[in-house]
């Protein structure tokens, strides 16, 4: 082909620009290789042509002149072929190169969703069993796809009561536990030695209570209890907690003995059935109700320090697995002797272990510094340990680091249909040989088709021209084929972006209906490192405490009320009005903090400044009228309740205010809580209330009576713990703090 004849060198240029589009276009090379090969083939026409043309043909007919002018004709049509096919595949590089930046953007931001919707659904799970959280995900779906107002309003209408996620499980085991001695030891606690100390004694139970098999329920100030038998049902259930309360007895024991801090644990358990799920719309808690779970509560009452108190029920399902002497219950816990429960002691079988010492320093420190550095090298479980940690997951960062393989080596990944278009190129150059041996003879053919070149130029022009065209042909395909996988692969990942930006929204919902907003953000945010502690000190936070006491009384278990089921039921619709005012802008500094059994804790001024100056007193006098303007409206909402459910349920509700510690505790179940003394005597306003009252204390007297509320002094009661305390009923039949309550 390259002998040529002077009739035919010019004619051979629109196979080399073939040769150099093809190079461009249809082979993956990058520009340096494609630049390098399209060059190489150029100068190798240009070099044999010329020294063909100078040997061969020059003595006959041609001058210098002719062969100058034909050579520079020749490097200019390879000068603008090689610029055509540069410019062309420097726009497919771009235009694969931003579909390979968006599809690694869309990737990198997926990938970011799914980290944190797995860090929202661990989080989420670990708090609330799959199958309750999966539940309350459906019903959200439904309601967000019910826009429709009147579609809305029907389904208010077919559905009177508020969703109840509850079921009942029989043959289980409950386990509650006290720290004795803990109120005294946490008074001398700054707040981040509270919650270390917290966190690391309820981390090492969840250790113990994972060992067993049991179920962490919730944590209440010290108390923590748990169940052997949810949501999977076990035969050792009752072993189980047995087992659990004595290792929960021996690890205090070794803090005890380490530290010199007189603590200890006393523990109840008692075997049944229960009702668990979660009642309310806000801030939900898995729990567990049942008469069942009230006798195992006084059964920790009822206990003795360092002793794990069991009732008979539970006794018949250990099976002689330990031995227990008498356990006198009833003597310590009227509730016991009412119903004539007859206790005992379990024995522990183990031999009894070396103490631990400390140093001599060590004895002279606080008892709370003793605690702290003693638990901190203690081995529990870190907090959140079932949280993965976040990598930072960025466009940069995956071209830069892991995506830099992917970046090299796109050009390298198959073009669309590469190997058709192969095939395609295979074919034609068939097609030539073929079109070649039948315009010649096959002597000339044989010799790089020297003859038929010379016979037939116009032909093999037309040919090329073709072949030109063809390959255009198939670069348009191509570029449409391209572009068209562009189009879908952009559009499934904004799918795909959107799925998982719905489900982590969902999660969010429920995350948010768990813990508070701006604690939840931690936990699922950028920069959370999973052994973070979250714990703030507040200077002034007003404490509610709100029971419904004649509930104890109007639940009952038997077969019309679905074994309670439905008593359960009438608390939800109490529970998730309450809660419904909380969404109302007057209440929106007050923060539901849990629900304990008919008990309604919530609290005022935790979304503030945590350290708060005296410039902030009217502020904080604020919170404490708009707490007391809440429970006059708890108040209102029952009193809406009883008329239509024919009860007489009444309120009883107890205020103070004061500094407390807010954290985050539990290292399986993280579980945000307040502390403090403020909070221990709110609820001793609440429990030596009295019913359709509002109690506060002094001080909270005081603030109230400047905001122009009425206050009656009740005179000095006796509180647990606290002694006599001159304590005050807020007057809430005035027309003024009427219309509060109602509004």
């Amino acid at each position: 082909m390259l002998m040529l004849h002077s009739s035919s060198y010019s004619l051979q240029v629109p196979f080399f620009l073939f040769i150099i589009i093809t190079v461009y276009t249809m082979l993956p090379f990058q520009m340096s290789y494609a630049v390098t090969l399209s060059i190489i083939s150029s100068l190798s026409h240009i070099i044999v042509l010329s020294v063909h043309l100078t040997v061969v043909e020059l003595p006959h007919k041609l001058t210098n002149h002719l062969i100058t002018n034909q050579l520079l004709s020749n490097a200019v049509v390879f000068v603008c072929g090689n610029m055509v096919g540069a410019f062309h595949k420097v726009l497919m590089e771009k235009a694969l190169r931003q579909t390979f930046q968006d599809t690694l953007r869309c990737l990198g931001i997926r990938m970011k969703l799914e980290i944190e919707k797995r860090q929202q659904e661990n989080l989420l799970q670990s708090v609330l069993p799959v199958y309750i959280s999966m539940k309350m995900k459906l019903a959200i779906m439904e309601r967000c796809k019910c826009k429709d107002k009147e579609e809305q309003q029907r389904m208010v209408r077919d559905n009177n009561f508020h969703s109840l996620y509850v079921k009942r499980h029989e043959n289980v085991s409950i386990l509650y536990a006290d720290i004795v001695g803990f109120t005294r030891l946490a008074s001398d606690c700054s707040p981040k030695e509270l919650v270390i100390m917290l966190n690391e004694l309820f981390g090492k139970f969840d250790q113990i209570a994972k060992e067993n098999e049991c179920m962490r329920i919730k944590i209440l100030g010290d108390c923590y209890y748990c169940v052997s038998g949810l949501p999977v049902s076990l035969p050792n259930h009752a072993k189980n907690c047995v087992k659990m309360g004595l290792d929960m007895c021996e690890a205090i024991k070794q803090v005890r003995e380490a530290t010199g801090v007189d603590i200890n644990m006393r523990v109840g358990v008692h075997s049944g059935n229960v009702l668990c799920g979660v009642i309310g719309l806000r801030k939900w808690q898995f729990d567990v109700w049942s008469h069942d779970v009230t006798l195992a509560n006084h059964m920790e009452s009822g206990g003795l320090p360092g002793r794990v108190h069991i009732t008979e029920a539970t006794l018949k399902h250990l099976n002689k697995a330990y031995e227990v002497e008498e356990g006198n219950g009833h003597l310590r816990d009227p509730y016991l002797k009412e119903l004539n429960v007859k206790t005992y002691l379990v024995i522990d079988p183990r031999v009894e272990t070396l103490s631990h010492t400390l140093v001599v320093d060590g004895l002279k420190m606080r008892a709370s510094v003793r605690m702290t550095r003693f638990l901190e090298s203690w081995g529990a479980v870190k907090p959140f340990a079932h949280l993965q940690s976040r990598e930072e997951f960025s466009t940069d960062a995956m071209v830069n680091g892991k995506g830099r393989c992917k970046v090299r080596n796109y050009r390298t990944i198959e073009m669309p249909r590469f190997k058709y278009y192969i095939g395609c190129a295979t074919f034609v150059f068939l097609c030539i040989f073929i079109i070649q041996m039948l315009v010649t003879n096959v002597e000339d053919s044989l010799m790089v088709f020297k003859a038929g070149l010379m016979k037939h130029p116009q032909l093999m022009s037309c040919i090329y021209i073709m072949l030109f065209l063809f390959t255009m042909l198939l670069i348009s395909h191509q570029n449409e084929y391209c572009y068209r996988q562009d189009f879908l692969l952009k559009n499934k990942n904004l799918t795909d972006k959107e799925e998982v930006e719905l489900c982590e929204n969902l999660n969010c919902l429920l995350l948010e209906n768990v813990l508070p907003a701006h604690v939840a953000a931690l936990f699922v945010g950028e920069n959370k490192k999973n052994e973070d502690l979250y714990y703030k000190s507040y200077d002034c936070v007003c404490v509610m405490f709100a029971s419904v006491p004649d509930f104890k009384e109007f639940y009952t278990e038997c077969d019309i009320n679905k074994e309670g089921l439905e008593c359960l039921r009438l608390l939800n619709e109490i529970i998730a009005d309450f809660d419904e005012l909380l969404s109302k802008p007057k209440f929106s500094g007050v923060e539901k903090i849990k629900t304990i059994g008919s008990t309604y804790m919530a609290a005022a001024g935790l979304s503030g400044p945590p350290e708060q100056s005296s410039q902030d007193r009217e502020r904080q006098n604020a919170q404490i009228g708009n707490m007391v303007e809440f429970a006059i409206a708890l108040i209102g909402k029952l009193d809406g309740i009883n008329r239509h459910s024919f009860n007489t349920f009444r309120l009883r509700v107890g205020i103070n205010h004061g500094p407390v510690i807010a954290g985050v505790i539990g290292a399986r179940k993280p579980q945000y809580d307040i502390w403090g003394n403020t909070v221990n005597v709110a609820s001793r306003m609440e429990s030596t209330g009295e019913l359709g009252k509002i109690q506060v204390t002094e001080e909270t007297s005081d603030v109230l009576q400047k905001l122009g509320y009425s206050c009656e002094c009740r005179g000095l009661i006796n509180v647990k713990g606290k002694g006599e305390l001159k304590t005050f009923f807020v007057c809430t039949d005035s027309s003024k703090q009427q219309g509060i309550g109602l509004s």
